[in-house]
C-alpha cells in the first residue's frame, strides 16, 4: 500500500472527520427543519393549502434530507472508530441502532411529504383536503413527531452514557445529553421545535471535538485501552 494511501486513510478515521461530519448533519437538519416548519402547518389534519403555494422551500428541504443522512452515518462511523477497543457491546448496539433507526423515520417522512407534493403536481384538485392527504399527513406526521423523536432520545442517552464511560468529551455535555434528551421526550407533544434540540446537541459534541482536536494537532485522541 502507497505512504499517501496510508496517510489519507488515517485523516479520514481522525477525531476532525467526525466533528465535521456532525457539524454539518446539524446544519442541514436545522436547516431542514426551518423550510419545512415555515410551509408546511404543524397541524397534520390541515386541507393542504399549503401545496397551492410556494413549495420550492419543501422541495429544498426533502433534497437536503439524504445529504443530512450521509453526514449523520459518517458522523457515526467515525465516531465509533474514535472509541475503538472501549466501545461496550451493549451501548454501541443501541447507539448504532437508535441512530439508523432515527434516519429511517425521517427518511420515510420525507418520502410521505414528497409523495404528496408530486402526487399534487399531478391531481391538484383532487389532493386538497382528500383523506389521502390526512392519511399521508398523519403517517408524517407519526413518524417524526413519535418514532424518529423517540430514536433521537435513544441515542442521545446512549451516546451520554458512552461518553461518560469513555471520556470521549466533558461529563457536562453527557449531563447536558440527558437532560435535553428528557426535555424531548416530554416535551414532544408540545413544541413544535423539540426535534431540533438533537442536531443541536450533536453540534455541541461535534465542536468540541473538533477544538480538542485542534488544541493538540498530531496526538491521538483515541482513549486508552483498558489493558
Amino acid at each position: 500500500m502507497a505512504q499517501g494511501e496510508i496517510i489519507t486513510r488515517a485523516n479520514l478515521k481522525t477525531p476532525k472527520s467526525a466533528a465535521v461530519a456532525g457539524i454539518l448533519f446539524s446544519v442541514l437538519l436545522i436547516a431542514i427543519l426551518w423550510l419545512l416548519r415555515r410551509s408546511i402547518p404543524a397541524d397534520p389534519l390541515e386541507p393542504g393549502a399549503w401545496l397551492a403555494a410556494d413549495r420550492r422551500p419543501v422541495t429544498l428541504a426533502l433534497n437536503l434530507v439524504p445529504l443530512a443522512g450521509v453526514s449523520f452515518l459518517w458522523f457515526i462511523g467515525v465516531l465509533r472508530d474514535r472509541l475503538g477497543a472501549r466501545e461496550d457491546r451493549f451501548f454501541a448496539t443501541v447507539f448504532l441502532g437508535s441512530a439508523l433507526l432515527f434516519l429511517g423515520a425521517l427518511f420515510a417522512a420525507a418520502a410521505v411529504i414528497g409523495a404528496i407534493v408530486l402526487v399534487f403536481t399531478i391531481q391538484p384538485d383532487e389532493m386538497i383536503n382528500s383523506a389521502t392527504l390526512h392519511v399521508a399527513r398523519a403517517l408524517a406526521y407519526n413518524l417524526v413527531n413519535v418514532y424518529a423523536i423517540k430514536m433521537a432520545c435513544v441515542f442521545m442517552i446512549s451516546t451520554s452514557t458512552v461518553t461518560i464511560s469513555t471520556g470521549l468529551a466533558p461529563r457536562w455535555m453527557a449531563v447536558t445529553g440527558y437532560v435535553l434528551a428528557l426535555v424531548l421526550l416530554l416535551g414532544s407533544y408540545y413544541l413544535t421545535w423539540s426535534i431540533a434540540v438533537m442536531p443541536l446537541w450533536v453540534l455541541l459534541i461535534s465542536i468540541h471535538i473538533l477544538i480538542d482536536n485542534f488544541r493538540a494537532p498530531g496526538v491521538d485522541k483515541r482513549p486508552p485501552a483498558p489493558f
